[in-house]
């Protein structure tokens, strides 16, 4: 088979979209010696083209090409640039995520990755300009994709009753934690380094992603605020860029309403490299999302031997089971509650981190990506 798959969001920085499809693809060319797969990108620079396929492995392999086109945004990119040179060069299969191309050659089947739906269940978070872009959008690309990749149980279940999609059109592929996460152990004066490299205190409460709305750090603010007394001294550290089209500014107004300045602390920036000694620096990790599609940063605190605090969801109960604290997102004193008793009771700690460890053998990217290329299998000698 030739396999066209769109990279474009690695080496952008995009954290989940960026994760899901790195290591998809770094793990189908350790399985795959057979088909060809063609990278498409609209990063132009040679230095980040070798840069990234050097972390995706597959220098010197003969069945995986970056492909580099040129256009002036994405949409003309998607719309134009990418059907044109596959109605030039065509593939079998083609993969993308969210939106697919429109103007595809007939004979390649298109599959996309669908991460999650929050914007149709929490419209009011979501910018106007993108909102109607997805909502005009996603209907007809789920239409005319041949397949459609669901990252959760639990977000196929939303994209089948929401889309009124058929079951059978539908399928789903675990994400879990990248190789950098396991295995690694990190001596006492790396670890001092990265602390003092961060400005990171010597005791804190970490959360790690994305900072918009419907992540509900406002909520995680007014929480900690509460009871950072109590707590002595622990601060609240917030990784994630501020930069987005869709940063909460409701951050920043709850850090000012409640004079939490000096205590809530934003790193800036961090170093791929310096993500897993993050984690592991933590005494707590806290996802208090009010919507997701999966939760990677789940998986990659629980790695690291971190208790996990997380907001009673559907999708997040599917991921850590048993084996992280749950609080109802929308109590305040629910979340107030479960920060101290974990960072207080060390048999609680010890419990959770200990279930981490369990949970998150049940995922892994060699596993997708075998499954993933079942898929394809499938696609191709379906009748």
């Amino acid at each position: 088979m030739k396999i066209g798959i769109d990279i474009r969001n690695i080496g952008k920085k995009r954290t989940g979209d960026e994760v899901v499809f790195f290591n998809l693809v770094k793990n189908l060319a350790m399985i795959d010696g057979e088909n060809e797969y063609y990278l498409f990108t609209d990063i132009q620079e040679e230095a980040v083209l070798e840069e990234i396929k050097g972390r995706l492995k597959i220098l010197g392999k003969k069945n995986f090409s970056v492909i580099s086109l040129k256009t002036g945004n994405k949409f003309i990119w998607n719309i134009w640039a990418l059907p044109k040179y596959l109605r030039k060069f065509p593939v079998d299969i083609y993969q993308t995520q969210y939106i697919v191309p429109f103007f595809m050659p007939k004979k390649t089947k298109i599959i996309t990755i669908i991460h999650d739906i929050s914007f149709n269940f929490f419209p009011q978070l979501i910018k106007f300009t993108d909102l109607i872009f997805l909502k005009l959008l996603i209907p007809v690309s789920l239409k005319k994709a041949d397949k459609i990749i669901a990252v959760s149980q639990f977000t196929k279940d939303e994209i089948i009753k929401y889309y009124r999609i058929k079951p059978e059109k539908i399928e789903w592929i675990h994400n879990a934690i990248g190789d950098e996460f396991l295995g690694r152990e990190y001596s006492p004066k790396e670890l001092k380094e990265t602390r003092k490299k961060y400005n990171l205190p010597e005791k804190f409460i970490l959360y790690l992603g994305t900072m918009q709305p419907r992540k509900n750090l406002p909520f995680l603010i007014e929480a900690y605020a509460r009871i950072k007394k109590r707590l002595g001294g622990v601060k609240l550290v917030l990784v994630g860029s501020k930069n987005s089209n869709n940063f909460d500014q409701g951050i920043y107004k709850m850090i000012d309403k409640l004079s939490v300045n000096k205590d809530v602390i934003f790193p800036g920036f961090i170093e791929e490299d310096d993500k897993v000694k993050i984690y592991k620096l933590a005494d707590i990790f806290v996802f208090p999302s009010l919507y997701e599609g999966f939760g990677i940063p789940v998986l990659e605190a629980m790695s690291q031997g971190v208790p996990v605090i997380v907001a009673d969801i559907p999708c997040i109960r599917e991921v850590a089971r048993e084996a992280a604290v749950y609080f109802n997102p929308r109590i305040l004193a629910n979340l107030e509650e479960k920060l101290y008793t974990v960072f207080i009771q060390k048999d609680v700690r010890e419990k959770f981190i200990q279930l981490g460890f369990k949970r998150i053998q049940f995922f892994s990217w060699r596993k997708t990506a075998e499954k993933m290329l079942i898929i394809y299998n499938n696609i191709i000698n379906f009748k």
